[in-house]
């Protein structure tokens, strides 16, 4: 069944009366053209028709409107008193709708307006605001909307033009994907948990730890990768649990439990020893992080937007096995 439905005097409107007016409207852009060209034949030219279509189409208007609105002679054409009102309404459309075309062109190739981002609220805290700065520094009309969010958006209704996504794996989607780097995703603590809990020495000594976990639903099977292709699955009951990474990495920066974290989003905190990588010898699936858009023909805004997320997260590749990291420009 359709998820709307439609009653017959709806379904009669659209076809009766909808199509004849939009027939309507193209007859009227043909009387411009006619007008604007001083002849048939040239209007037909301009207009990819044949003389005698032009011709057709305005002795349809004209039989419309109950009004002769063109005089014919052999060697010239001119507008009647009713065409000639009538001519200004029709001239106005064709203007109104090349000023849309115009309009919308310009929104297409030119960086202005709104710009809709989603973010998970770890990416947008760390990285978003350096990753836009420049193209905001370069595009003065352009205005930014930020909807931070760890859970899926909808991109019509949120009025979204780029989801940024940070998952694994990638999440099934008829939108168009444009990748636009792999983090590592490693298990941290706090200094102070760890002294008090002790540090594992091995994965199976996970299972006596304290998490602070995304929900499982959300992330997936946590399966670490070791040394010689050993594997092991985590399964530690976790101490809290939240749908916002934000929170997971204050929680475990205040000595709450180990957490899973992509180390580009705690570089800054394991480099100034707050937070720990804790088995740095082993690892957890990667990360992709993506930018979700709803169509392949993008306006320039968007493009710019992700060549920015591009450009910005190109150092952050290097944030893999230790607590080194490229020195970023902010």
């Amino acid at each position: 069944m359709s998820p709307v439905t439609v009653a017959s005097s709806d379904a009669t409107l659209s076809a009766n009366t909808v199509s004849p007016a939009l027939d309507g409207y193209r007859r009227m852009a043909v009387l411009a053209a006619v007008v604007e060209n001083g002849s048939i034949r040239r209007a037909a030219r301009s207009l990819g028709l044949t003389p005698s279509a032009v011709s057709q189409q305005v002795r349809r208007l004209e039989q419309e409107a109950g009004a002769i609105l063109l005089r014919r002679t052999t060697r010239r054409l001119s507008l009647t008193e009713a065409g000639a009102a009538f001519y200004e309404g029709c001239a106005a459309m064709v203007a109104a709708a090349r000023s849309a075309h115009e309009s919308l062109a310009a929104l297409l190739d030119s960086p202005r307006g709104e710009l809709g981002i989603s973010a998970p609220a770890g990416f947008a805290a760390a990285h978003l605001v350096p990753a836009l700065a420049p193209l905001l520094r370069a595009q003065p009309a352009l205005r930014v909307r930020v909807v931070v969010t760890d859970e899926k958006v909808d991109l019509i209704q949120d009025r979204i033009d780029v989801a940024i996504t940070i998952a694994r794996p990638l999440p099934s989607s008829s939108l168009v994907r444009h990748h636009l780097a792999d983090w590592v995703l490693g298990i941290c603590a706090a200094p102070a948990y760890l002294e008090r809990q002790g540090t594992p020495a091995k994965p199976a000594e996970l299972a006596r730890h304290e998490f602070v976990t995304l929900p499982r639903w959300h992330h997936g099977i946590d399966v670490l990768s070791g040394p010689e292709g050993r594997r092991y699955r985590v399964t530690a009951l976790p101490r809290f649990t939240s749908n916002n990474q934000l929170l997971i990495k204050q929680l475990t920066l205040a000595g709450h439990g180990l957490s899973f974290q992509a180390l580009p989003e705690v570089a800054d905190e394991l480099a100034a020893g707050l937070l720990v990588r804790v088995l740095p010898g082993w690892s957890l699936p990667g990360l992709s992080v993506d930018a979700l858009v709803g169509a392949r023909r993008q306006p320039v805004k968007v493009r710019l937007a992700i060549q920015a997320l591009k450009d910005y997260l190109a150092p952050f590749q290097g944030v893999r096995r230790g607590h080194q990291r490229r020195t970023l420009a902010r």
